[in-house]
């Protein structure tokens, strides 16, 4: 068993597809697909179920997957110790995000970090808040941009760096348009235009409704902001979204305070309790910390954010 094949499998479980997996890897598919099958030949056992979309991992992947991300790290954590001595950043640096999650310009702040770090490979990554945290946990982002939900996995670190109210999002020729305020006793019985189950959107919408004593239930879902805008656009039902969202579509769309028990939508910045040199570099790099500046999980005067446009 080699770092390399260790490494094949990683990415490969990780893009849950062997084309993409390639790609990022810069080796041909056949490449690829040979060295994952010595990997399952040496170990007797297959790790990845295989379909023509994509791949999942089997339970044996499954148990090796957390070892290997283990064993890559240290292997890279001795390299970084030899550039250190020479003053270098190394490594790679993997960024998760929730998209549209405003707060912190990230391409800005990554575009920056290479300019500073030219030795650290940098990879982005975007999906859902929940499923960006347990990334996280497993070592496979190293940093990532989320929604906090009330729940993060053991051995995530959350620092706040913004937070704004949730809003009822419909169309000016709603009946929820002139009203002040909207309760989620009002929006059980309507058509909800909503995001992914693991978007942060989702996850707060319907801690909300549970404890009103009700289910959340979406008739249209979407994994992109500017769908569910039209939709709300063309009245086919309301959203429950921050505040920044509504501000897209200025004059075309009402946003409706929630009441003040229904949780805010707070972005964060989830790290690792113990972050590789590349990932400490990127978060002093987010929050611009001296010597001096606090560095505990609850501060965040010193992050720089930006609009949520």
């Amino acid at each position: 068993m080699e770092l390399r094949q260790l490494e094949h499998f990683v990415t490969v479980a990780d893009e849950r597809h062997f084309t993409r997996a390639a790609e990022l890897l810069q080796i041909s598919q056949s490449g690829l697909s040979a060295s994952i099958r010595a990997l399952e030949t040496e170990l007797g056992i297959s790790l990845f179920v295989r379909s023509t979309r994509r791949v999942e991992l089997t339970a044996a992947g499954q148990a090796l997957l957390a070892d290997s991300i283990r064993t890559l790290a240290s292997a890279a954590a001795a390299q970084n110790a030899v550039a250190a001595v020479r003053g270098l950043v190394r490594g790679r640096l993997t960024v998760g995000a929730e998209p549209c999650i405003g707060a912190i310009d990230l391409p800005a702040e990554l575009g920056r970090f290479r300019l500073a770090n030219p030795g650290v490979e940098v990879r982005l990554r975007y999906e859902g808040s929940v499923d960006q945290l347990e990334s996280v946990a497993s070592g496979l982002r190293d940093v990532a941009l989320v929604v906090v939900t009330g729940l993060a996995p053991q051995g995530v670190r959350l620092r706040p760096v913004s937070s704004q109210k949730l809003v009822v999002l419909c169309h000016p020729e709603h009946q929820f348009a002139s009203r002040s305020v909207v309760d989620i006793e009002s929006l059980h019985d309507q058509p909800m235009i909503g995001f992914q189950p693991g978007w942060g959107a989702h996850v707060l919408a319907r801690r909300a409704f549970a404890a009103a004593g009700y289910d959340y239930r979406t008739a249209m879902e979407v994994n992109d902001v500017h769908p569910l805008l039209d939709l709300v656009g063309y009245n086919l039902g309301v959203a429950i979204v921050p505040a920044s969202f509504a501000a897209k579509r200025p004059g075309t769309l009402c946003a409706v305070p929630l009441p003040e028990n229904v949780p805010h939508w707070t972005v964060a910045v989830a790290m690792a309790d113990e972050p590789s040199p590349a990932a400490t570099a990127f978060l002093d790099q987010l929050f611009e910390e001296s010597p001096q500046a606090p560095s505990s999980i609850e501060s965040s005067s010193a992050v720089r954010v930006t609009s949520a446009a």
